[in-house]
């Protein structure tokens, strides 16, 4: 079982497009969906979960989806944190917070204090984050330490990075059809088994991840070893 998924949740808008509703009305759906998926990880044991909500390329959407996405996101951040609570979910944000308004930011601060000591699952949202704009503020921060050059390796910048506290992702998935990983931890996914599936967010359940699974299981993860390293080793 990955005890770390990460999930690209593509397709809301493609989902309401077809059903002749407008985009805003996929993005509920996809809420509901992501409420399933969050369901099912902690029932399938998986320890931590992190979707990518909205990139810092997505501010270059229509305005009017983009003020439609935050209104959900302040909504969601309201309605269904003490949910996550209950079941003993602790509730995380990585990215550029600074890019949303004050409401939003509070809310989500109050959020990961609410939440911080659950041990369920570990549920991270991705919001106006970017993989690259992630390694860069990390490297920042190393310099405002002042790390000298000859100490700067894998283990020091991955101190700084959004994910320093959880492990590597073993799974990637991706809705909606596309098979690319759009600037989503960048770092973090260099050894992660990659899933893609057609099908669209909305329609993501608890049946589509465990195919997910069910595919990552058959896979040998090897870190750069030979077949014949892997299983003398297990």
């Amino acid at each position: 079982m990955p005890q770390h998924i990460a999930i690209i949740m593509d397709g809301n808008g493609r989902w309401a497009k077809r059903r002749l509703m407008p985009r805003v009305a996929g993005h509920r759906k996809g809420v509901e969906a992501l409420r399933g998926v969050i369901r099912a990880c902690a029932e399938r044991g998986v320890s931590h979960l992190t979707v990518f909500a909205f990139s810092s390329e997505n501010w270059r959407r229509p305005q009017e989806e983009v003020t439609l996405l935050m209104e959900l996101f302040m909504r969601a951040l309201e309605n269904e944190v003490a949910r996550l609570h209950e079941n003993g979910i602790r509730f995380r944000v990585i990215g550029d917070l600074t890019g949303f308004s004050e409401r939003i930011q509070a809310l989500i601060r109050d959020a990961e204090a609410l939440t911080r000591n659950n041990a369920r699952l570990t549920f991270t949202v991705a919001a106006n984050y970017g993989g690259r704009w992630d390694i860069v503020q990390a490297v920042k921060k190393l310099m405002a330490e002042g790390v000298a050059a000859d100490d700067v390796n894998e283990a020091a910048l991955t101190k700084y990075l959004s994910m320093s506290e959880v492990p590597e992702p073993d799974l990637f998935i991706r809705t909606g059809g596309e098979q690319r990983i759009s600037n989503f931890l960048l770092w973090q996914l260099a050894y992660t088994e990659l899933y893609f599936t057609d099908a669209l967010w909305p329609d993501f359940d608890a049946a589509a991840l465990d195919e997910a699974i069910a595919s990552y299981r058959n896979r040998e993860r090897r870190f750069g070893r030979t077949s014949e390293q892997v299983r003398s080793a297990s």
